[in-house]
């Protein structure tokens, strides 16, 4: 990229909290809802508790140990991460894990302690502290002079692991991915270099913060701006605290974004002229909404923009593919979505659509600081993406083969398949270990397939895999029909074999598009969803692929 907007970069976590307590003082760095009522903290508040906290942590003798921080998205887990990581090693774990999932990851990460919800205390194994986060917002909040001098005297070396995350899976698949505080810092400056965020700004915290895409992203990065965060109860209440804060950004994935999208239509259908109904019930939200006279567009996209708070302008996408339609759907309500591509292992950004270049169909171009190559690309240019760049992680946690099997000459591998336009823009084609190879030896990207199957509303939940039950390879789609769609659209659910008519009606017209060799010729229709992770993403393991 040859624009960029010139921005400091932070050393680490504590010089970017010192640097926004002094840049934005008595601005509001949380806005958080405790029954009731609203409690602001301060960005200087921010970095009291910070201080505080770290130095409870040290006194209580976890200096240098590692520290798991287990729970919903809240300001307590933001603290226990932030000191975690420069008192010693911060591991975020994903609360939706069973207990015993929960201990094999705090085991696997040798922790000394866990921050935690109070409804996991119990649960933790013995011999290791817990914190619950009231007991952190009390250490948070002592009544003793703060110790800067002790906690600004920690060294945090640029190479060394700080930050311990686990993929998703069990502790049998799963690795420890593991990285310094300069990875992520150089991540967010790359990013903050491309994308304008304002200290007037607001975000809704959705997905969770476990992942470096959320917490990279949508916390450190917004706590570097002067921006306000403010935290969704649930998914079910995103629809309901996006009206309630007036976010000015969401970063989400792409199945939120659909069922916004979704919701948005439904409550268009309820409240539109009838003669104009038919138009919303055909088209998507984008091209019905250019088709309207312009005071019939303009009341009803007041309207809902209204719903989502009056003041969202922007949705930053990642973590799975995205349907363009929707890029579209929300630009016709002044609503900008940018798309960007990247890995835990890359803390976690290597490319994104920004301010300076702007291509939807694909996942942007190159952030500043990164490189990225195509490997061994075949005739249509794709192959295996390669990547560069300060935001690399140090290794896989005491995994030495597994490193070195996903470096080459200095690269960092990233298993993904993808090809790059004329304009250096980057398309993804799909997984490397996901490929189908036909009979006649071309290839099949599941992805590919399930993108544009997954476009039409009818479809709730697909996945496409390689079935050789007959003695020969064919492309098999699992899909889970998105039955309130159905509801929405016939008034009552249609029957069974109607709708699996309608289902296999709409693989056939994908299939009328794309060569035959592509074409998906078993169809299995479910009668429940997918398993999801905790970013929506449809797991390719278990139940789903069997």
């Amino acid at each position: 990229m040859e624009k960029t907007y010139k921005e400091k970069l932070h050393l680490n976590f504590r010089d970017l909290i010192n640097n926004s307590a002094e840049k934005f003082k008595n601005r509001t760095a949380f806005l958080l809802k405790e029954g009731s009522n609203y409690n602001k903290v301060s960005y200087k508040k921010f970095r009291e508790h910070y201080y505080w906290l770290c130095s409870s942590f040290i006194k209580m003798g976890l200096k240098g140990k590692r520290i798991a921080v287990v729970g919903k998205n809240c300001y307590e887990w933001v603290l226990s991460y932030v000191a975690g990581a420069t008192v010693g090693v911060a591991v975020p774990v994903d609360k939706e894990l069973s207990a015993e999932d929960i201990n094999n990851f705090v085991g696997a990460g040798e922790c000394s302690a866990v921050c935690c919800e109070k409804k996991f205390e119990k649960e933790i194994s013995e011999g290791v502290s817990v914190f619950s986060f009231e007991e952190i917002r009390k250490l948070a909040s002592a009544d003793t002079a703060i110790d800067f001098e002790t906690v600004d005297g920690i060294e945090i070396k640029k190479d060394e692991m700080r930050v311990l995350i686990f993929t998703s899976g069990t502790t049998g698949s799963s690795k420890g991915v593991c990285l310094s505080q300069h990875n992520i810092c150089s991540n967010i400056h790359s990013t903050v270099s491309m994308v304008k965020v304002k200290k007037s700004d607001r975000v809704l915290s959705i997905l969770p913060l476990h992942h470096t895409y959320e917490s990279t992203l949508d916390c450190l990065l917004i706590l570097s701006r002067g921006t306000s965060i403010t935290y969704a109860e649930s998914l079910r209440t995103v629809a309901k605290n996006v009206k309630e804060y007036s976010p000015t950004i969401l970063v989400v994935v792409p199945e939120l974004l659909k069922f916004l999208a979704s919701r948005l239509k439904s409550g268009i259908l309820q409240q539109c002229p009838k003669k104009y109904c038919e138009l919303f019930e055909n088209n998507s939200l984008g091209v019905a909404l250019k088709k309207l006279p312009l005071p019939v567009r303009l009341v009803i996209r007041n309207k809902v923009r209204k719903n989502l708070g009056g003041k969202l302008r922007l949705f930053i996408v990642g973590a799975a593919a995205l349907d363009t339609s929707l890029v579209d759907d929300f630009a016709a309500l002044g609503i900008r979505t940018l798309q960007g591509y990247g890995l835990t292992e890359c803390s976690p950004l290597l490319a994104g659509n920004n301010d300076f270049f702007m291509n939807p169909r694909s996942t942007g171009v190159a952030i500043p600081g990164v490189q990225l190559k195509i490997d061994e690309p075949n005739s249509e240019g794709i192959g295996e993406i390669l990547a560069k760049g300060e935001n690399i992680m140090l290794g896989y946690y005491k995994d030495e083969e597994a490193t070195k099997a996903v470096f080459k000459d200095g690269w960092f591998c990233t298993g993904d398949l993808g090809r790059f336009d004329g304009d250096g823009a980057l398309f993804i084609t799909g997984r490397k270990k996901n490929i189908i190879i036909g009979d006649n030896g071309k290839n099949v990207y599941p992805e590919e397939l399930e993108s544009r199957i997954s476009s039409h509303p009818l479809i709730g939940d697909v996945i496409v895999v390689a079935d050789t039950t007959s003695g020969k390879t064919q492309v098999k789609a699992k899909i889970f029909p998105n039955l309130d769609f159905l509801r929405e659209k016939f008034g009552e659910l249609p029957s069974w074999e109607e709708i699996e008519k309608m289902v296999r009606e709409t693989v056939a017209a994908v299939n009328s598009k794309l060569p035959g060799y592509k074409h998906v010729k078993i169809v299995e229709i479910l009668n429940t969803a997918l398993e999801k992770t905790t970013t929506r993403k449809t797991k390719r393991f278990g139940a789903n692929m069997a």
